[in-house]
């Protein structure tokens, strides 16, 4: 795969470039059985479980094989990294040694952390200027939706890694992607009223939705790469269907962002479609959506919009 030019005198604007992800300890690696002893006996028996195994390697989370691919591309590009990965746990700092031990031995380049012993770990999310944050816990992806930036709840998944190099992450549109309003006319006025809204406004461009900085994001490190060759595929994975297309297509164009691949599927179940996609993981607001989809890819939750209220 071809490596991406980039301009060796301006480090910065390398930097600058770079694709930020903020992730949970419980997202990245399996602490199913550590969590569980902490909810029935508290606080005091999960930090002596912790220690005592800490040498005992954990084994990879839901979005595990996601930040494999996405610090893989680092070996493609250049001399700066496009894609860093901080972590951000709810462990203190020393729990939180058995998770840094996993992170060494997989070889996962992470360095930074913050460790906030049971606080809310969403505070760190701008200051480590993160473009997603992808957690087990609802609260924290919950407050960083609320703080602008993109997020997603990881939902247990039993969905097979996917065995090719490609990174491939899909959307929903409506309330992640874009904004709301179209799933606010289908609840309150039906679907018809929805298609005819649709037709109308079919040259306006659709409202900026929580994705939609990362997003652009992930196209501007798409760009970096031969578009033949690209490490990265997205995918827009949508109930909408024609008329409804054509505003979603326009919009995109409007902003300048690359989508790979559209479906548009009438309300199909979009598990089996996102199965054929090969998805590493996929970001839908509808909790009946989310449900449908980890059974065949690692799902991100996004608590946004009319269908989480």
């Amino acid at each position: 795969m071809s490596r991406p030019a980039r301009d060796a005198h301006d480090p910065a604007a390398a930097t600058d470039n770079r694709l930020v992800v903020a992730i949970s300890s419980r997202a990245l690696f399996d602490l199913g059985e550590s969590n569980d002893l902490f909810e029935q006996e508290g606080l005091d028996a999960y930090r002596a479980f912790q220690i005592e195994h800490e040498n005992d390697i954990l084994k990879p989370g839901v979005a595990f094989p996601l930040v494999q691919k996405l610090l893989d591309l680092n070996k493609l590009a250049g001399d700066v990294p496009p894609v860093e990965v901080i972590l951000l746990s709810r462990n203190s700092g020393d729990t939180g040694l058995r998770i840094f031990n996993a992170i060494q031995h997989y070889g996962l380049e992470i360095s930074r952390a913050a460790f906030t012993s049971g606080a809310p770990t969403s505070d760190y999310i701008a200051p480590f200027k993160a473009d997603l944050f992808l957690s087990a816990n609802a609260e924290d992806v919950g407050r960083a939706l609320a703080a602008g930036v993109a997020a997603a709840t990881i939902l247990p998944s039993t969905a097979p890694p996917r065995a090719t190099e490609q990174l491939r992450i899909a959307f929903d549109g409506d309330a992640v992607i874009f904004g709301d309003e179209g799933e606010r006319v289908t609840r309150e006025e039906g679907l018809e009223a929805f298609h005819r809204s649709e037709r109308e406004l079919a040259e306006e461009p659709l409202s900026v939705g929580p994705f939609r900085g990362f997003l652009t994001a992930v196209h501007r490190l798409q760009a970096a790469f031969p578009a033949e060759d690209s490490p990265i595929r997205t995918a827009l994975v949508t109930a909408r269907s024609a008329p409804a297309h054509k505003r979603v297509i326009l919009t995109l164009r409007r902003w300048g962002v690359r989508i790979d691949e559209a479906l548009f599927l009438g309300g199909r179940d979009k598990g089996p479609f996102l199965d054929a996609f090969g998805a590493d993981i996929f970001f839908d607001d509808s909790p009946a959506n989310v449900e449908s989809a980890r059974k065949h890819v690692a799902t991100g939750h996004v608590p946004h919009g009319v269908s989480n209220r």
